[in-house]
């Protein structure tokens, strides 16, 4: 009988948790760029630098700058944890399955399995951390969220239960993220590992993993890379649909076609994928730090 991986998820949710507090501030500044479509009551920033002055500037310090971090830092710990969770037993699941190593389009499938359950668990909480990342500075058009309790009972309260799931849609899209991520890494280390071991003095590595800090630094940040290229454009369209609703807004997505549809027809290609720098000053050291903080934890645990 197959059993649950716990080490994976514990190892998965404090990584999460390490990379998500100092990379937050690039975490707004790409929401908001995301959603900058013309017509938002938010600032107009002329770049990622600029965007964290006024924001620091405007909307006191460190608490404009750090807003939302409650959901982010749940949500990242939840995410990281679930997905290493239903990822590795996915892998032991095929492994028994086939007999032996898992290929490219295993790694793919266990990976897809996994972010699914995931957006499906996660969605709420992502929505939250977007509204109030998008809070304007000032008086809006309503009354701004207290925090992340406050935000999810006037969610309900105000549009009901199905608004939780706004940006599901390119949220599971965004599935092929993970699974693209998983599958170069996993791939990139099956190669590294072997490289090593060819071209080195096996008495000086480790018996079970050859493979430094600064190679799961690098493997960790060429498959992030390789990942928002190919998905970037879902992220900002769930971005768009999570959006708080409201009258005074000359644009409101009702869902992520309208949303796709209208930002080609206005902005281009070029607008999927704005933001895209501060996301990768974000994401990437993120996901470096993250895949080293996890192989470090699990081995500790294991």
């Amino acid at each position: 009988m197959m059993q649950w991986q716990w080490e994976s998820a514990t190892a998965g949710a404090v990584a999460g948790f390490a990379t998500v507090v100092t990379l937050h501030p690039l975490d707004i500044v790409r929401t908001r760029f995301q959603v900058s479509d013309g017509h938002t009551r938010l600032p107009k920033y002329k770049n990622t630098p600029h965007a964290l002055y006024t924001i620091a500037r405007s909307e006191q310090g460190l608490r404009g700058l750090y807003a939302g971090l409650f959901p982010a830092i749940l949500g990242s710990s939840l995410s990281w944890g679930l997905y290493f969770l239903f990822y590795n037993n996915a892998k032991v699941r095929h492994q028994q399955r086939v007999g032996g190593e898992l290929g490219p389009g295993l790694h793919l499938l266990s990976a897809a399995e996994a972010g699914a359950l995931v957006s499906v668990f996660t969605n709420p909480v992502w929505l939250v951390k977007t509204r109030l990342q998008l809070q304007p500075p000032g008086h809006g058009p309503h009354r701004p969220y207290k925090g992340f309790t406050d935000a999810l009972r006037r969610i309900i309260q105000d549009e009901g239960w199905w608004a939780l799931y706004k940006g599901l849609g390119p949220g599971l899209l965004l599935v092929s993220h993970g699974a693209l991520q998983f599958m170069a890494y996993e791939e990139s280390r099956k190669i590294g590992i072997a490289f090593r071991l060819k071209n080195s003095n096996k008495d000086e590595l480790h018996e079970e993993d050859p493979l430094s800090s600064v190679d799961y630094l690098l493997l960790g940040a060429s498959s992030k890379l390789f990942a928002v290229f190919f998905t970037y454009p879902f992220q900002v369209i769930r971005s768009r649909v999570q959006q708080r609703p409201s009258t005074e807004e000359a644009t409101y997505y009702k869902n992520s076609w309208v949303a796709l549809k209208s930002t080609l027809r206005h902005e281009g290609v070029r607008g999927l994928y704005k933001g895209i720098f501060p996301n990768l000053l974000r994401v990437v050291p993120s996901s470096s730090i993250t895949f080293l903080v996890y192989e470090k934890v699990k081995k500790v645990l294991m």
